[in-house]
C-alpha cells in the first residue's frame, strides 16, 4: 500500500475527467505516472491525452465525456432529439457539435458502447444550448436545425413528437441557417 499512497494523493488532486496537462501539474514525471496508473487500473485512457479518474470517481456519462473531449462543444442531433423526447429511437451515436477542427468519423471515440462523433459548425451557429449537470445540450429547436444541417433530414420524420417544440423559436433560429434548411423547416411545420 505504501507505493500507492503518493499515487492516490495525486489522483485526489485530479478531477473525474482530466488531461495529460493536468497530470503534469501534480506529478514530476507525468508519462510514468499515467502509464503506471493505467496499468494498475486506477485511471482509464479515453484517447490520446485524455483520461478518466475512475478509481476515485467511477465512470462519467457519455454526454459528460463528449463535451470534455473537444471544448467548446455541445450535444446535438439525434442524441439531443432523443434526450428531449422528440424522437423515441435510442441513438448509438452521440453527436457533438464543436468549433474544433479535429472532427469527422476518423476522429470519433468509442465509450461505453456508444460512438462519440464530432462535427464542426461555424461560430455564428454555435448557440442554442443549455448547461445542466456538467453537460451542454442543444435545445430541442437547435437539435432539429443541427440534424437538418448535418444529416439533411430528420430521422423517422413521420414519427417525431413536436408538441413541446417552440415553433416560433425554431423559425427564428433558422434565420441564421442556409436557405435550403429554412425551407425544409417551413415545409415540416406547414
Amino acid at each position: 500500500m505504501k507505493e500507492r499512497e503518493p499515487t492516490l494523493k495525486r489522483l485526489k488532486l485530479l478531477t473525474i475527467l482530466f488531461r495529460k496537462q493536468d497530470a503534469e501539474k501534480v506529478a514530476p514525471h507525468p508519462a510514468v505516472f499515467l502509464a503506471r496508473a493505467v496499468k494498475k487500473g486506477l485511471i482509464h485512457r479515453l484517447n490520446r491525452g485524455n483520461y478518466i479518474n475512475s478509481f476515485l470517481y467511477g465512470f462519467p456519462g457519455v454526454e459528460q465525456v463528449a463535451c470534455f473531449l473537444r471544448p467548446p462543444a455541445y450535444i446535438s442531433c439525434e442524441w439531443a432529439l432523443n434526450y428531449h423526447g422528440i424522437i423515441l429511437q435510442a441513438p448509438r451515436v452521440c453527436s457533438v457539435v464543436t468549433l474544433s477542427t479535429s472532427v469527422g468519423k476518423h476522429r470519433s471515440v468509442e465509450y461505453q458502447g456508444i460512438t462519440i462523433e464530432f462535427s464542426k459548425i461555424t461560430p455564428k451557429l454555435f448557440e442554442g444550448f443549455s448547461f445542466d449537470n456538467g453537460v451542454y445540450m442543444a435545445l430541442p429547436e437547435k437539435a432539429i436545425l443541427d440534424t437538418m444541417y448535418f444529416r439533411g433530414k430528420i430521422p423517422a420524420g413521420d414519427e417525431i413528437e413536436i408538441d413541446d417544440v417552440d415553433i416560433k423559436a425554431l423559425l427564428k433560429m433558422s434565420d441564421k441557417y442556409p436557405t435550403p434548411i429554412r425551407r425544409h423547416i417551413q415545409d415540416l411545420f406547414d
